[in-house]
């Protein structure tokens, strides 16, 4: 990635449509209302040869104050003045607007390189804006239609001259390293987390409980918008950091209300957004409100993110409100325990996203998940494992049938998956696969995570049978060899 580029303008011009064209996919939520956009979103861009940073910003407003939209101009504001090159899109079909020389005016200022683009110049309703564009001072306007991929060529041939500055520049400032990639697939700690494959973590949970200010006290900075309103983010948002010297990438989401009270067309698209994040996560975190934990809709996603696979810690927030903590955590855990039995043994931490406070608890917890999330067992621990747990409680035999458990492995991770060879298979009750599953979190040290057991029918056949027949077969040809060789030869 050799610059960042930054989308700004009024809302309603097609900035997350352009962003989604440069990205090629359809990152950004895109809506025909005004204001969709709320926080600043990433993408790695892609326009022809170039790679780069694109970012998606909220509709410029006019206002200061601290209002919600005066909030997200700041934030606007400020990518304005981190990124490399700003693209200042103006709707060519309305023109050019007061709106737009206030902040065509602010980006002279502040923005480094400016682009400026007439978007859905397409046909001939947007001749006449795309030519207004000009007294804006900024230079010749690209005619562009994010929608139909219109302008994309004029476009290239703006950035490159400065993408080839851009990329000396990086040559120049790029530290030197020497490092040793190891080439064995089977090495175990290829999994951990690295700056070139950063754990992956998404933060779930009800509206206002707090994921977006949780997320800004890890950064270090208020990158994420955040505010007494519920509902304030709409999309999922990644951004990449180093959590007390690990890398990762999170995930703020949006808030889940209940699916009766999600009747807005744009909630349902935040829900689902937000569900699209927790499967490209590796680590979960359900954020629940202290004062209020444990309700229906904390239990819903808790569950959908166990249903997932992923690996999953629980976090109240709020912990500084509250007075009588120790009486309070006694019965965070014993509602945990009650109501989530098929997340037994997850983390579950207290941490305040406002002071800060538990974030090396929580920062310990995902590190936690994620290693058992990728726990290996080695076979032969395993059918000794197995041996010594069907002794201890041999399975059932349903009609005098006697349930053979022959042999076990585990066939994956990620979450740890296992499979038990066995006679009768059909006959196996849910409570015997229950306790293997409990033996196992216990004695291999896999506490919460979600574990996939399955039952093979191998039927009564022995899965040696085929190999002694054949050494008996070789063994009756080399006698019969033996006879029929004449005496003294």
């Amino acid at each position: 990635m050799s610059f960042t580029l930054a989308i700004v303008g009024r809302p309603n011009v097609g900035k997350s449509t352009l962003f989604n064209r440069l990205v090629g996919k359809r990152l950004a939520l895109v809506d025909d209302q005004p204001g969709v956009t709320r926080d600043l979103r990433e993408g790695a861009g892609r326009l022809g040869d170039l790679r780069f940073v694109v970012i998606d910003s909220a509709g410029l407003e006019m206002v200061e104050d601290d209002s919600l939209q005066g909030r997200m101009r700041r934030l606007t504001e400020r990518a304005v003045d981190e990124a490399d090159v700003c693209l200042f899109v103006i709707d060519a079909r309305v023109g050019v607007t007061a709106a737009d020389e206030y902040f065509a005016e602010i980006l002279r200022r502040r923005a480094k390189h400016v682009i400026l683009a007439a978007n859905k110049a397409e046909g001939r309703a947007g001749e006449a804006g795309a030519m207004e564009a000009y007294a804006l001072g900024l230079g010749e306007p690209l005619r562009i239609s994010a929608e139909h991929g219109e302008g994309m060529d004029d476009l290239y041939r703006e950035l490159v001259p400065l993408a080839e500055v851009f990329e000396a520049q990086n040559v120049q400032q790029a530290p030197e390293t020497d490092i040793a990639v190891s080439d064995d697939e089977d090495d175990d700690e290829s999994w951990r987390p690295s700056a070139a494959k950063p754990l992956q973590v998404a933060v779930i949970g009800r509206p206002n409980a707090g994921k977006s200010t949780l997320i800004n006290k890890i950064l270090g900075e208020d990158r994420l918008l955040t505010g007494p309103e519920a509902g304030i983010t709409r999309d999922s948002i990644s951004v990449s950091t180093d959590f007390m010297g690990t890398p990762i990438r999170i995930f703020d989401t949006a808030g889940m209300r209940k699916r009766a009270r999600v009747t807005d067309k744009l909630e349902k698209l935040s829900v689902s957004d937000g569900l699209r994040a927790v499967r490209f996560a590796e680590v979960v975190v359900v954020l629940l409100d202290v004062g209020i934990p444990f309700e229906q809709q904390d239990l819903r996603i808790a569950d959908f993110a166990e249903t997932e696979g992923r690996a999953v810690v629980i976090a109240a927030n709020k912990w500084d409100l509250e007075e009588d903590k120790p009486q309070k955590l006694n019965e965070l855990r014993e509602a945990f325990e009650r109501l989530l039995p098929q997340l037994k043994g997850a983390p579950l931490v207290t941490v305040s996203a406002r002071t800060g406070k538990g974030l090396d608890r929580l920062h310990n917890a995902i590190l936690k998940a994620h290693e058992v999330w990728n726990r290996r067992v080695p076979t032969a621990r395993l059918n000794q494992w197995l041996s010594a747990m069907t002794e201890a409680h041999p399975p059932p035999a349903p009609g005098g049938r006697r349930i053979r458990l022959r042999y076990m492995t585990q066939v994956k991770t990620r979450p740890p998956a296992f499979v038990v060879m066995s006679t009768h298979t059909d006959k196996l009750p849910d409570s015997y696969a229950r306790y293997l599953v409990n033996g196992l979190r216990v004695d291999f040290d896999m506490p919460g995570t979600p574990i996939r057991f399955t039952f093979r029918d191998q039927g009564t056949k022995n899965p040696y049978k085929d190999k002694a027949d054949k050494i008996n077969q070789s063994g009756a040809l080399s006698k019969h060899k033996n006879r029929q060789k004449p005496k003294g030869s």
